[in-house]
């Protein structure tokens, strides 16, 4: 019997091509799973799949826009054709949207941030839900920022109502699934060096935080399928 916790199974990892998507996606390949990259750009992807192939893992790229409905909708029955079931979700893409007051918020700048964070994972479910289904224990995986999404900080507004949502969302498909083999959980990881991090605090040395690997052992864990809580936000 294999000692690889997510052996055979399929993962779609969202936010891929950097930082704790990156890193999750990584280790999903190292514990055995065949992992779905999915990020904005082809190009973007390609070191990921490098990465994973070079120490005998299995990987597919997905480059999809977040923000196109129709893509993300035609997902389900695509990979349905393909693999017939999907045992894990990790939904991972976010925006920053940079920080500025409410007033100063751009329409464009707050609808892109709303249909990454929120929106496109509310289409990812009702498109995959059913390939969840299928698995013998689908698991969902969702991060956020909870201090920032329940303290409504000044000037994070897209970011914060995103992520505030989310965990909402989240909760809602946890209790909608409670009685199946779905289980539904959300990552809290504070503090992470990535690029996004960077974007809000510039002047911060990201050698005194914590790695993206870290938070990628926490969302293996949650992706098991002998971890059977649901509806929980996970701190570290």
């Amino acid at each position: 019997m294999s000692s690889l916790r997510l052996q055979d199974r399929i993962a779609l990892v969202t936010g891929a091509s950097r930082g704790i998507g990156r890193a999750t996606a990584l280790h999903f390949a190292r514990e055995g799973a065949h992992v779905l990259l999915l990020a904005r750009t082809q190009k973007s992807l390609e070191p990921v799949d490098d990465e994973i192939r070079a120490q005998g893992g299995k990987a597919s790229l997905i480059p999809l826009d977040l923000t196109d409905g129709k893509k993300i909708d035609a997902l389900g029955p695509g990979l349905y054709e393909r693999f017939g079931r999907l045992d894990i979700l990790v939904g991972n893409a976010a925006l920053l949207g940079g920080l500025r007051p409410l007033t100063h918020i751009s329409s464009e700048t707050w609808d892109r941030v709303l249909d990454v964070n929120v929106t496109a994972n509310w289409r990812l479910i009702r498109t995959l839900d059913p390939l969840l289904h299928r698995a013998d224990a689908g698991r969902v995986v969702f991060v956020t920022s909870s201090r920032v999404a329940r303290s409504g900080r000044a000037y994070w507004a897209p970011y914060s109502v995103s992520k505030a949502a989310l965990e909402t969302l989240a909760k809602t498909y946890a209790n909608e699934t409670a009685d199946s083999a779905i289980k539904v959980n959300v990552v809290d990881p504070g503090a992470t060096a990535t690029a996004m991090r960077a974007e809000a605090y510039p002047g911060e040395d990201q050698e005194t935080l914590q790695t993206p690997e870290q938070v990628a052992d926490i969302i293996v864990r949650l992706a098991t399928p002998d971890y059977t809580e649901t509806g929980q936000i996970v701190g570290m």
